[in-house]
């Protein structure tokens, strides 16, 4: 085979394996920026109040987690247009979606992973997970090798009454307080009550568990109505996770660090 002909076939390999490595259906490695079809959500909605908890210490790992280098929310522009939507939908109503967590990369997964394979690191326990055993929290679902927020269309959030009260920030070491506990003792959070804080380990997150009644039941059932209007179809055991269908990359786990640089110009 001449030449030529042997740098043509290489050029050709490169450019299929390079097609195939961008394809829906690939399983994606770490990479410095997102695809074309991911967007920063102030982009699409400026409105949608943020709290990226996953970008600061005030999570069940007691820091902030692997791969959350800003705390921005990333979503795929499907997903993020039909926040827009629900949020235009909410507005007149004197409500605000607030995000907790977008996008998340595999390598935050794998900070979960360690982390709940670590018996000693119990420093958050108080909050997120007072009834639960940590060696329980892989077979009781609460932790996962994969997580659909690495697709980039999944979200968490609640909502929020306008005018949105101040919340002030988690000072590590704090005193706290189980993530189950009457709204007024539990960590200050501006949102709803929703009747459990968020990433709380425990069977009360439920969205229809039925110890969860009156005005608190009626918030659920109310974000739940608004997110399913709009496309996102929630996971039974959170009352605050939705992911919006159909999704983009339905079968890609991306790994790409959540920072504004990875969507840049979008």
């Amino acid at each position: 085979m001449t030449a030529p002909r042997t740098a043509l076939r290489a050029l050709v390999a490169a450019a299929v394996l390079a097609l195939t490595a961008a394809s829906p259906g690939a399983q994606a490695g770490p990479g410095p920026g997102a695809p074309g079809e991911f967007v920063t959500l102030r982009s699409v909605d400026p409105t949608i109040i943020h709290e990226m908890r996953y970008a600061t210490a005030h999570t069940f790992v007691g820091e902030r987690v692997d791969g959350y280098r800003q705390p921005v929310c990333l979503l795929t522009r499907p997903a993020a247009r039909a926040l827009h939507r629900a949020q235009v939908r909410l507005l007149p109503q004197g409500y605000s979606l607030k995000v907790y967590d977008c996008y998340r990369p595999q390598r935050a997964v794998d900070h979960f992973v360690r982390w709940a394979g670590d018996p000693d690191d119990q420093s958050m326990k108080g909050e997120f997970y007072p009834l639960v055993d940590k060696d329980r929290l892989f077979e009781d679902g609460y932790i996962a090798k994969r997580s659909g927020h690495s697709r980039g269309s999944t979200v968490d959030l609640t909502l929020v009454r306008l005018p949105a009260r101040a919340t002030r920030p988690y000072r590590p070491g704090e005193r706290l307080m189980p993530c189950f506990a009457p709204q007024g003792e539990r960590f200050p959070d501006n949102s709803l009550d929703m009747g459990t804080g968020y990433d709380c380990f425990d069977t009360l997150s439920r969205t229809d568990d039925p110890r969860i009644r009156g005005a608190r039941r009626a918030n659920r059932q109310f974000l739940q109505r608004t997110m399913a209007d709009v496309g996102f179809v929630n996971l039974p055991e959170e009352w605050w996770h939705f992911t919006f269908v159909p999704e983009p990359f339905p079968d890609t786990y991306f790994d790409f660090p959540v920072h504004r640089r990875a969507v840049a110009g979008r």
